[in-house]
């Protein structure tokens, strides 16, 4: 249960951090404004002309009498735009991640030399367009397991009591724990940590993710909160791993100390920690 409350604690500290570091915040908002306008017009050209499309995908109801037509072509037309909801919903993370590949890198890295005791951070020494790559074939590796989980508990859900339940609960600890792989993996893989270990990593210490990622999960379910959490979110989410490899790290909640990398007011003290591990 300690766990549970550390990694509500690191998100509650990524959050004050983002608040400390105003520029840092602002820089942090640029992909999700991004991929929210992206979004918008999508969900928003589909509320326009998603009747038509239907109709063009349905040819042999065309000489279907009034009112099964209509009906019919009603019930694709708003199934076919809550399914693009939901696919919204489930792929905002990633696709914001993938889009804010530099803007969160230099983040991380920023949080990661304001609250090393050294004042470094590690650097993958990659170029761009291989990061941009790796991130994008693990997300997609994330969203096709989430998927998984997704078909699982949907069934589960038709079992009475259960299904209305323990199963929402169940999808929220799902969710929250791929949601803090998307996010902690802006500082893992800078570190050189795949995929495959990153995941036994946050396993090792299950509680630490759900106490981070799951409370993040609920809070994104409201609309256009994920925008403006996301860059604390993945403030939070270095600061985690940090925890995870056992990296020693100062606490940025007291002002004394060095000065933060982008320029804001000095806050760090030295918090007793294991050694670093890598």
């Amino acid at each position: 249960m300690r766990d549970l409350g550390a990694g509500f604690g690191h998100l509650l500290k990524g959050q004050r951090w983002v608040a400390r570091h105003g520029r840092s915040y602002g820089f942090g908002l640029v992909p999700g404004l991004i991929t929210l306008v992206l979004y918008v017009g999508v969900l928003i050209a589909l509320a326009l002309w998603g009747d038509d499309f239907v109709g063009w995908a349905t040819p042999f109801a065309d000489d279907w009498s009034s009112p099964w037509l209509g009906l019919f072509r009603g019930f694709l037309t708003a199934v076919l735009f809550a399914l693009a909801l939901l696919l919204a919903v489930l792929t905002f993370t990633a696709v914001t991640l993938l889009v804010g590949q530099p803007f969160y890198e230099a983040l991380s890295e920023r949080v990661d030399r304001d609250v090393s005791p050294d004042g470094t951070a590690p650097e993958s020494g990659l170029p761009l367009w291989r990061e941009l790559w790796i991130s994008g074939r693990d997300s997609l590796r994330i969203l096709l397991r989430a998927a998984v989980w997704g078909v699982l508990l949907f069934a589960l859900g038709f079992i009475p009591v259960v299904g209305q339940t323990v199963v929402p609960v169940i999808g929220f600890f799902v969710t929250g724990f791929f949601l803090t792989e998307e996010l902690a993996a802006v500082a893992l893989q800078r570190r050189g940590i795949e995929l495959r270990e990153r995941l036994a990593l946050l396993r090792s210490r299950r509680m630490l993710v759900w106490g981070f990622g799951t409370p993040l999960a609920v809070s994104f379910l409201v609309p256009f909160v994920a925008v403006f959490l996301m860059p604390g979110a993945v403030a939070g989410a270095t600061l985690l791993a940090r925890e995870l490899l056992g990296e020693e790290t100062r606490d940025g909640d007291d002002p004394a100390g060095a000065p933060p990398a982008d320029g804001g007011s000095a806050d760090p003290a030295v918090s007793s920690g294991p050694s670093p591990t890598r």
